[in-house]
């Protein structure tokens, strides 16, 4: 059975990090970073393949979020840097079974976790 556990949220204020971490268990595949606020759509942030090879940043996160992926533990990272308001919102992961490569698009994943709040605000 897959699952999916998000950790790492928080508040923190404009400017500052956090990493998030997404722990899988079942398998391994590529692995997707969303994000939804309130009233918004979720949207794709970043996602990783399944041998790492292809990752993916939404133009509004370029350069300061890096995903990056611990084999050993089975755990995708989500490291934000230079946070902005904008950035609040709760964030997802999510997989799918022989997922090679990644998609930003939400529709092709089959599990999700249950998400983790972010905050950035003074």
């Amino acid at each position: 059975q897959v699952q999916l556990a998000e950790s790492g949220g928080g508040l923190v204020q404009p400017g500052g990090s956090l990493r998030l971490s997404c722990a899988a268990s079942g398998f391994t595949s590529a692995i997707g970073w969303f994000r939804q606020a309130p009233g918004k759509e979720r949207e794709g942030v970043s996602c990783i393949g399944m041998s790492d090879d292809v990752t993916y940043y939404a133009d509004s996160v370029k350069g300061r979020f890096t995903i990056s992926r611990d084999h050993a533990k089975n755990t995708v990272y989500l490291q934000m840097n230079s946070l902005k308001p904008e950035d609040t919102a709760v964030y997802y992961c999510a997989t799918a079974a022989f997922m090679r490569l990644c998609s930003p698009d939400p529709s092709p994943y089959d599990y999700w976790g249950q998400g983790t709040q972010v905050t950035v605000s003074s």
